[in-house]
């Protein structure tokens, strides 16, 4: 990427390897190991212990914090009743803050010193934290063990323990993987190898049920967007379809899904990855690269995007099994090598281990600047185990304070699919991007054509293919609208409580970087626009303090879509496109059209309007 636009993707990285990396264990790569060593050292001469510990295992971690997931004791043997209590309670606002998850360190004081404790002690501790987790609804797993360097004759080691609710009423943790990368990857193929828990026979048969048309099947090629589920049940077992489990049973059974979201790989289906990245708000993005054939195609491309939108990403390189160790380890230097440059500043992991992969997995969710790369093969299955454990713990990106924070709002859901389903009617397909959606709800649809919006009422709610009575900000469903008139409905609409009073606009301004353009930038000129789930063509009308653009130029630009009005947010992310030419930033102003100058109109049944 080019380093002039490095400041919108993120910024410097922190030193390498800082304390918070270095406080799980292990170096990354590209880290400087003399910074950790100092680290080391000078927490020695403060605790005046002398624990030392080895090269990869440093004797403290970051001091506990009193907000997230993650809570340090030293020991939980035989706890009085009345500190039974508190530590369960303790426990309760800890899965609280980890929306249904918490991580463990036993044998850690709570400055981080890696004290350690007796093989007795732990065992009493570990029973303790398992009577505590029966107390909220909860199972405990083990996720590794390590032993520290004391002062002391007797072996000592840490555990770090998973935490996890048993789920209940469709509450399971919900994270969305977008998975890109170029065309014939692997990514359906490895998709297919996740979800139906069967490996691949090297022809593609794992990749055959997720396609969704006859020419994918036929071409190999994917070429819309299909969703993926793979869940995890509270003791940090996989579930998926290996058992001919339904969707439903898949639901009933896991405290955390993994929703993946399938895009093309094909440079002429970009405008359909673009809206997948956009519309369906991923959490993260796994970027699937070839082995054998390295940075290729749309890589570069898919990678540039998901920096721009500031989706965290990590890396997997499938096809190992084809290729000689040395082609891999040239693959994986070169993602090194790109991902260190000035335009991505990222520090690149290589997982090689379970311990790695939790490393990886804590890791990436606390600093952006951490890229997990994973080397696998869905034919072999080589490694796969590792991206499980991975995605098994891998936490959410909001907290339960911005959770409730969102759900406080008025309700606001974004179209975008729709679909006409026998014996039902019309059902549209989105993400709730705030406040709370019930069955029987009545809300506003809209703009139209013509900027007005429509009375509509929720029929029934469906999550994951299992029916859900009330939805929450931040999930994905599907949403019955009853004999709702489709032909009323299009992609880019939303769907918002009557109160909220929406604003919509023909015309916005922008500040925008030119990322690449072949000539230069000038009114007049015509872009695809994308913000959020709005995709339409729009008109440069004006370019603040300028006349023209060239490549890496910033300048504030006011739009006008071509065809109809659009609700859009101030500050929300804007990218845009025309063959070569490409650019990101962000909304800065609406010239607002209010639903009061365009009426409401009320929809009774196909093709009927009532004022």
């Amino acid at each position: 990427m080019d380093s002039r636009v490095s400041e919108l993707f993120g910024g410097c990285c922190r030193p390498a390897g800082g304390a918070a990396l270095r406080g799980r264990g292990g170096t990354a790569p590209g880290s400087c190991s003399s910074s950790s060593s100092l680290s080391s050292s000078k927490a020695k001469k403060k605790s005046g212990r002398g624990r030392g510990g080895k090269a990869n295992n440093p004797p403290f971690l970051p001091p506990e914090a009193e907000d997230g997931n993650i809570e340090y004791k030293l020991k939980l043997v035989n706890p009085s009743q009345y500190r039974f209590e508190h530590l369960v309670t303790q426990m309760k606002w800890r899965l609280q803050e980890g929306r249904g998850e918490a991580v463990y360190q036993i044998g850690v004081e709570d400055n981080g010193l890696l004290v350690g404790l007796s093989e007795e002690e732990m065992r009493a501790s570990l029973k303790t934290l398992r009577r505590m987790a029966e107390k909220v609804g909860a199972d405990i797993t083990v996720l590794r063990e390590r032993e520290v360097d004391y002062d002391s004759d007797v072996p000592r080691k840490i555990t770090e323990v998973l935490v996890r609710k048993v789920p209940d009423n469709q509450q399971f943790l919900d994270l969305r993987v977008a998975v890109l990368g170029n065309v014939d990857s692997g990514k359906s193929t490895l998709l297919g190898v996740l979800t139906q828990g069967e490996l691949d026979n090297g022809r593609g048969r794992a990749r055959l049920n997720l396609f969704r048309h006859l020419h994918e099947i036929q071409s190999g090629r994917t070429s819309s967007i299909s969703f993926e589920i793979l869940g995890f049940n509270s003791k940090g077992e996989v579930v998926n379809y290996s058992d001919s489990r339904t969707a439903e049973e898949i639901c009933e059974s896991s405290s955390k899904m993994i929703t993946f979201i399938d895009l093309a790989g094909h440079h002429k289906y970009l405008k359909t990855t673009i809206f997948g990245l956009t519309s369906y708000c991923p959490d993260f993005a796994m970027l699937v690269v070839s082995a054998n054939t390295g940075i290729a195609g749309t890589t570069r491309e898919h990678l540039g995007l998901a920096m721009a939108l500031k989706v965290p990403f990590f890396i997997v390189i499938s096809k190992v099994d084809l290729c000689s160790k040395a082609t891999v380890e040239r693959t994986v230097k070169q993602l090194e090598r790109i991902l260190k440059q000035p335009g991505c500043n990222k520090l690149p992991l290589l997982v090689n281990s379970d311990d790695d992969a939790v490393t990886a997995a804590q890791q990436f969710a606390q600093s952006p600047n951490i890229t997990p790369i994973f080397t696998l093969s869905s034919v072999s299955g080589e490694n796969l185990d590792l991206l499980k454990v991975f995605l098994n713990i891998l936490p959410p990106l909001t907290n339960s304070k911005e959770q409730e924070e969102l759900m406080q709002q008025l309700t606001e859901f974004q179209v975008d699919e729709i679909y006409t389903v026998p014996e039902v009617g019309t059902v549209v397909g989105g993400t709730l991007s705030s406040g709370i959606c019930r069955e029987g709800e009545n809300l506003v649809v809209g703009p139209t054509d013509d900027g007005k919006f429509l009375r509509l009422k929720v029929c029934s709610i469906q999550r994951n293919r299992s029916a859900c009575r009330v939805l929450r900000a931040g999930q994905a469903a599907t949403l019955a609208l009853g004999p709702f008139d489709r032909s009323l409905l299009r992609k880019g609409m939303v769907m918002v409580s009557p109160e909220m009073n929406p604003t919509i606009c023909s015309v916005f301004e922008a500040e925008i970087v030119l990322l690449f353009h072949a000539t230069t930038f000038r009114k007049g000129f015509q872009v695809t626009v994308h913000v959020g789930n709005v995709r339409q063509t729009a008109v440069v009308e004006k370019i603040h303090g300028k006349d023209k653009l060239r490549t890496g130029e910033k300048a504030v630009v006011r739009f006008r879509f071509i065809k109809h009005p659009e609700y859009l947010k101030i500050g929300a992310k804007l990218l845009f496109r025309e063959g070569v030419t490409k650019g990101i930033g962000h909304v800065t102003d609406l010239q607002a059209i209010t639903t009061k100058e365009n009426g409401l109109e009320e929809s009774l049944g196909p093709g009927q309007l009532s004022f």
